[in-house]
């Protein structure tokens, strides 16, 4: 979740200094169309190994400080698991802003803010708003079959110190849009994050540098555990697939599959030297978000 997010603000702060972005809203395909006081309404549902949430979502369009339209999203009807959850005060007055109008999709939650359950949503809304972000502003998508790929040059890092040691993950991005539907007046867009042929992730330990599944290391993660570092390497891959009424450019639908196969190895030592057999660790996410209503 968390993992995610940071790659996006890495891409995206790449990007808003990269001479590629298309400023011309006339130029593109997908461009967001705001109107003051527009309301969204979406469940997002997720499933997160064995763990389930399902939340709404309800977002107002106002105009920021700076003059650009933004949606200002809240959250509430929380289930995890089947068993509703109350919110905090804290979470039922959370509020973040995101916009597809231009300059920076968003700006950084304070997610201590919020009750644990909820950063997975909050970062997960986040998630589909950076790549569409990206599919908007970077490169041409004008016909079905169109693509690119944005090669991120950052490595995020989601790392602390003091439980987490190390936390790497390096992702590029492949935005293919790949079809219209002018009788329902919508497009489908598909973004791949895949492994950059060189991954510039940090590799603390020599058995860490075989690949694990097929495709360059892109993750690699250690961490103290009860005395012990626990450190793990391996790929991840992520699919976001989007769905966009093209005469206002807000979404329809999304969903997004996360797939991590990595190996970790419980180790005495920092240097990652003296360590126990290796053992498996997959983590499998899948995400769904839907527009429920909306009003213009």
């Amino acid at each position: 979740m968390m993992i995610r997010l940071l790659i996006g603000i890495a891409a995206l702060s790449a990007f808003m200094g990269s001479p590629a972005q298309d400023s011309s809203s006339s130029a593109r395909l997908l461009s967001r169309r705001y109107r003051d006081g527009e309301r969204l309404s979406y469940i997002m549902k997720g499933r997160n190994n064995d763990w389930t949430y399902q939340v709404r979502l309800t977002a107002i369009v106002r105009r920021g400080g700076d003059g650009r339209f933004v949606e200002e999203y809240a959250w509430s009807d929380f289930v995890t698991d089947g068993v509703p959850q109350p919110l905090t005060p804290a979470s039922r007055e959370f509020r973040q802003a995101v916009t597809l109008a231009g300059g920076s999709p968003f700006t950084m939650p304070d997610l201590s803010r919020v009750q644990p359950g909820l950063i997975g949503p909050i970062t997960d809304l986040l998630t589909f708003y950076a790549d569409l972000f990206l599919a908007t502003h970077a490169g041409q998508l004008r016909e079905p079959g169109d693509r690119f790929l944005f090669a991120n040059p950052m490595v995020s890092s989601w790392a602390d110190g003091t439980r987490g040691l190390i936390g790497e993950d390096s992702i590029d991005f492949d935005i293919h849009l790949t079809g219209i539907d002018r009788s329902r007046g919508v497009a489908t867009l598909l973004v791949k994050h895949v492994p950059p042929k060189a991954p510039k992730i940090r590799i603390p330990a020599e058995w860490m540098r075989e690949p694990v599944a097929g495709a360059p290391n892109n993750w690699v993660q250690v961490r103290r555990a009860a005395g012990a570092y626990i450190g793990a390497v391996g790929k991840e891959t992520f699919d976001v697939e989007l769905t966009i009424r093209l005469s206002a450019g807000e979404i329809l639908s999304a969903t997004m599959d996360n797939l991590v196969e990595a190996v970790a190895r419980e180790c005495t030592d920092t240097a990652l030297s003296d360590c126990g057999k290796p053992r498996t660790d997959r983590k499998v996410r899948r995400i769904e978000m839907s527009l429920t209503d909306s009003v213009r």
